[in-house]
């Protein structure tokens, strides 16, 4: 950090195995991914190439390449694996990671229906030899799945060898863990904590409320994912309660109920700060 400042929550470091940022790169140029790095590269963990953008991305090996040199994972988005799979094409795919120089991928059947049996054995495949993120949950508005079956599907897949599962949500975060409005299904998101590891989801949370529930619900250290490169900073910001949407999460209780006191009622009668306030009163 660039100084110092009391009360701010403890972060883990790279390379973490939680508090996570995985960050969406939906067609960023390599001169955009070299400002990506420089700017917030220190925060980011991950970096998925989404959907399947990566079979049009130009200099895509040196995007790969740059990400990697940052300390970066950085894997092709999972409706890329399903296109593969629905081609009969796995060894094809299997072949692609490596003339990438890929060490992690990522398992999805968000698109297609992949029997789950299948999708553990493609996992397993793939555990032997890469870092294997798994994502639960369709892409389509309108499938519910049951608490039930969302956490008995992560904890086969975490069993089966990933590294990490993935609650869906897509970039517009309006699917699988969220309403259409783009809230949060809270009974499902607590049954799934209550259940699997929170070290072992990344939960996807593509816009601001989405990332401050989380925060709050769980703390500075929740795994967030299909962030937008631009935000990265901001969200930084946003788990260590320097955003309004966090500011009083880490502050001490007393401190944290005087200052809400004070903006909700104003300052006592006689105070400087009510001189301030009546002199601004004054100029106005």
């Amino acid at each position: 950090m660039t100084f110092r400042l009391e009360h701010i929550p403890s972060r883990s470091t790279k390379p973490r195995e939680e508090g996570l940022t995985m960050v969406m790169d939906k067609g960023l140029s390599l001169r955009q991914a070299e400002d990506l790095v420089e700017g917030s590269g220190h925060l980011v963990d991950l970096v998925k190439l989404g959907f399947g953008t990566s079979y049009v991305t130009p200099r895509l090996k040196d995007k790969i390449a740059l990400y990697k040199a940052a300390g970066i994972k950085v894997y092709l988005g999972g409706t890329l694996f399903e296109a593969f799979i629905a081609r009969g094409q796995f060894e094809g795919y299997r072949k692609l990671l490596d003339d990438l120089n890929l060490e992690t991928v990522e398992i999805s059947d968000g698109s297609i229906d992949l029997d789950h049996d299948e999708k553990l054995r493609f996992i397993h495949i793939l555990a032997k030899d890469h870092t294997v993120l798994s994502e639960v949950g369709s892409k389509e508005t309108g499938i519910l799945i049951s608490p039930a079956k969302w956490v008995r599907l992560m904890n086969s897949e975490l069993e089966a060898g990933s590294w990490k599962v993935i609650a869906e949500a897509r970039e517009s975060g309006t699917v699988g863990i969220y309403r259409p409005s783009g809230h949060a299904h809270t009974t499902l998101v607590n049954r799934i904590m209550a259940k699997v590891p929170g070290k072992d989801i990344i939960w996807e949370a593509p816009i601001k409320s989405q990332q401050t529930w989380f925060i709050k619900q769980v703390g500075a250290n929740v795994n967030l994912g299909n962030v937008a490169p631009d935000e990265v900073i901001a969200l930084e910001a946003l788990r260590l309660g320097l955003r309004g949407d966090t500011f009083f999460e880490y502050l001490p209780k007393d401190i944290a109920e005087h200052l809400r006191q004070i903006k909700h009622e104003g300052p006592a009668e006689g105070s400087k700060d009510t001189g301030k306030a009546k002199a601004k009163a004054k100029v106005k």
